[in-house]
């Protein structure tokens, strides 16, 4: 085999650039809030400072993404990143005050009791 079909093994060009999660997020693996996934992320202003020292592509492609509120299971899935990188870079952008992270409201669920009982009474139907 020769060195370009070597590389023509390992290279794809359909694939795009490869970036490695903890490349993105300089190696944290967990983020410090962990947020919810339907928790809404906004963005606080129009556009992240792409050349402020510590903001990457996928930072501003927050930002820019979150003009509307997204719920962070979205904010991955239009990203094509894992949710934890998702947390950590939003971790990032929470200390700069760029977005702006909602959990949604505790619900008040009844008892396992009332589930067991409904289940119950639907079965004997």
């Amino acid at each position: 085999m020769t060195t370009s079909d070597a590389d023509a093994l390992w290279v794809d060009d359909d694939a795009g650039p490869v970036v490695r999660p903890y490349a993105m997020t300089r190696g944290r693996a967990a983020a410090k809030d962990r947020h919810n996934v339907i928790s809404l992320v906004v963005a606080t202003t129009r556009a992240a400072p792409p050349h402020e020292v510590g903001i990457a592509p996928e930072h501003v492609s927050i930002v820019n993404l979150c003009q509307r509120p997204l719920a962070v299971a979205e904010v991955a899935a239009h990203l094509s990143l894992p949710l934890g990188t998702v947390r950590v870079l939003l971790d990032d952008l929470l200390a700069r005050r760029l977005v702006r992270v909602t959990d949604p409201a505790p619900t008040n669920l009844p008892h396992d009791d009332v589930f067991e009982a409904l289940l119950n009474g639907l079965r004997a139907l």
